[in-house]
């Protein structure tokens, strides 16, 4: 944008135009967006820019814009150096979601190279950061080139985001997350895929969630969002898909830091719980096409399973490990990992079946007992967490254990197994039964 064309906008007139329902034009979102990232335009501005969206909307051709301004706020990751078609995942949250760590060391030993930035946890949903550093030794943070030679020589790595990443997207998603305007489909769209398509990668694989226990609530607004999000990929010249998954309750049974990292080497030994198994599996096999080693999803999900089988998937995450410093040796011991000092059952206070299990109550429980954070800059008790042991669906009698939770805080546990008390939903009748993979958008 020209000097001339800068000096003649004025913030007061462009939120004034969005709060009227009008379209802003890519000059007016530039001025708005670079102009707070520099701090030249106050807090109190942008968040009535930002309320006036979230009650108006915006339009798809807005909404690839503003993401493409997010996208050149930083630096935009040159990953020529990798040979082969690189694909990145990106889930859209969720509790006890550990994909990245199963589907993409599937996808590496399938040939694809996975070069993967990824973020932290915060609130009720956990971070593939986190879970990675609950592995002792771990490195999340490498210089380029150890990052461009780790994919080039192992397949694989997976570091933890910079701050020179979609810089804009930072500073502008920490106003939304404290001025209640989070809930906005073209920002939640623009946030995601600024990121992702700075990342660098040629192709991404996008696993957005629906239900309780997630941003979008709804099937249909889970779809919309997938829709916007491959169309925008697509438009960007990455090869972009959806998978639309359900979040009613927990994937898998372990939730919480070291508790996951258990969970991900029992799936990649074939013995894994069967919901976290089937997804992990799908999203793999959706790498594996991207990245040219199947010609369509069935395909490579039939890949994805043989490599499981072999052992050839969980060689590959023992390498991923010790290659970026971790102790290889948790595949065959897992109490390397740690274990909290203590432990507390829930019990069932009656008969009946598990009718519903509120995925936000037990991550928000988990947050407490001290696996989260509520700000970026607490800290984690990596050994903290809750093994559910009954799920929707399951027979219970009275006094049955529902869940079990661990970590190294008594008095945080007792409040956390209240709360996880009360994320359990028993009854007589049969609930019906979520689809776990509801929708695949290519």
């Amino acid at each position: 944008m020209s000097a001339k064309a800068w000096a003649t906008m004025n913030a007061v007139d462009i939120i004034t135009k969005k709060k009227d329902g009008k379209i802003l034009s890519p000059e007016e979102l530039e001025y708005m967006v670079m102009g707070y990232t520099r701090g030249e335009i106050p807090d109190y501005q942008m968040s009535a820019l930002l309320m006036a969206i979230v009650l108006n909307g915006m339009t798809r051709e807005e909404t690839v814009r503003l993401t493409e301004i997010m996208r050149d706020s930083g630096e935009v990751m040159d990953l020529s150096g990798i040979k082969g078609i690189k694909v990145d995942k990106h889930s859209t949250g969720g509790v006890g979601d550990k994909t990245t760590l199963i589907a993409a060391p599937i996808a590496a030993a399938a040939g694809v190279p996975i070069a993967k930035m990824s973020g932290r946890g915060l609130g009720f949903t956990g971070g593939t950061v986190d879970k990675m550093e609950a592995i002792p030794g771990f490195r999340t943070s490498m210089t380029r080139e150890e990052f461009i030679n780790s994919v080039n020589t192992g397949g694989i790595a997976v570091i933890g985001q910079t701050g020179r990443i979609a810089p804009a997207d930072k500073k502008i998603y920490a106003l939304r997350d404290v001025t209640g305007t989070t809930q906005s489909l073209a920002l939640i769209t623009s946030s995601i895929m600024s990121k992702k398509l700075a990342a660098g990668s040629d192709a991404i694989l996008l696993d957005v969630k629906c239900g309780r226990g997630a941003f979008m609530k709804s099937e249909e607004d889970a779809r919309q969002l997938a829709e916007w999000m491959v169309e925008i990929g697509n438009a960007a010249g990455k090869k972009t898909m959806a998978v639309i998954s359900d979040m009613n309750q927990p994937l898998g049974r372990a939730v919480g830091n070291a508790l996951e990292v258990i969970e991900v080497m029992d799936v990649l030994k074939g013995r894994g719980p069967a919901d976290i198994t089937e997804l992990s599996l799908t999203l793999a096999g959706g790498m594996i096409m991207l990245g040219g080693f199947a010609n369509t999803m069935e395909e490579g999900h039939a890949k994805a399973v043989s490599l499981v089988e072999e052992g050839k998937a969980l060689e590959k995450f023992r390498e991923f490990v010790a290659g970026q410093g971790g102790n290889p040796h948790i595949t065959e011991d897992y109490t390397i990992l740690g274990k909290g000092r203590h432990i507390l059952e829930v019990k069932a206070d009656r008969d009946g079946l598990v009718t519903g299990l509120d995925a936000m109550a037990i991550g928000l429980a988990s947050q407490h007992i001290g696996a989260g954070r509520a700000r970026k800059d607490d800290a984690i008790d990596m050994t903290a967490g809750i093994i559910l042991n009954k799920k929707i669906g399951d027979k219970v009698n009275k006094g049955d254990v529902l869940c079990t939770l661990m970590g190294n805080d008594s008095i945080k546990i007792e409040t956390g197994a209240a709360e996880a008390m009360g994320a359990y939903e028993l009854g007589s009748d049969a609930p019906e039964k979520n689809r776990l993979i509801k929708q695949i958008i290519e």
